[in-house]
């Protein structure tokens, strides 16, 4: 009897340090069945990352069809002549530029366009005045003061004859800042030369009399 005593005694304390130990917080978890799925790694969408070479299927681009969250409606007119002629009918969708994004289109315009059609549109930017690049396109002449806004967009879109595409390195909104600053610019610069002549003319009527 006193034996059967003993061993209920020496069960129950083993029962209760199992109990004990079954509570314990700081045991090792179990397995986990895809942690890639409970546990997704965070990291920054569109950052540079490495994990194309680790083997994670990641697709740095928004999916087809889709638009990237803050970005305007997509450019949806063909590559061929006839997208080209309806370009023109295309409306600019910002809104005049304050002073500050107009300082962030001209920074762009000098980072992306000055190299070739100079800081002051005249097609006399490093490459261009070296040579390297012929057939520059002259911004202050009356073919491009006079050229759609949307007929711009277009080109800057797909390229245009010795130019290329600048879709990869501009977003659509900083395309239509761009196109504003031409134009701002080109009328600064028309508004010059005619201030200009007119002082030219003013000056040989004078001599005249």
């Amino acid at each position: 009897m006193k034996k059967i005593k003993i061993i209920g005694v020496v069960l129950l304390i083993v029962t209760a340090g199992l109990f004990i130990e079954s509570c314990d917080s700081k045991r090792e978890p179990g397995k986990t069945y895809m942690p890639d799925m409970a546990y997704s790694r965070a990291f920054e969408a569109y950052a540079p990352n490495n994990l194309k070479s680790e083997g994670v299927n990641y697709i740095p681009y928004p999916v087809t069809g889709t638009i990237r969250r803050g970005d305007l409606f997509p450019f949806t007119l063909a590559f061929d002549s006839a997208g080209y002629k309806m370009s023109a009918s295309l409306k600019d969708p910002l809104a005049p530029l304050d002073s500050t994004q107009m300082a962030e289109a001209k920074r762009l315009f000098n980072v992306n366009c000055a190299i070739c059609h100079g800081p002051n549109l005249d097609a006399q930017g490093p490459l261009s005045a070296s040579g390297k690049i012929p057939a520059v396109a002259n911004l202050t002449q009356k073919i491009y003061v006079d050229m759609p806004v949307g007929t711009m967009f277009y080109s800057i879109t797909y390229g245009k004859n010795n130019m290329g595409s600048y879709a990869s390195q501009l977003t659509r909104e900083q395309r239509w800042m761009v196109i504003q600053y031409v134009k701002s610019r080109q009328a600064e610069l028309n508004q010059s030369s005619g201030a200009a002549s007119d002082s030219t003319a003013t000056k040989d009527s004078t001599m005249k009399k």
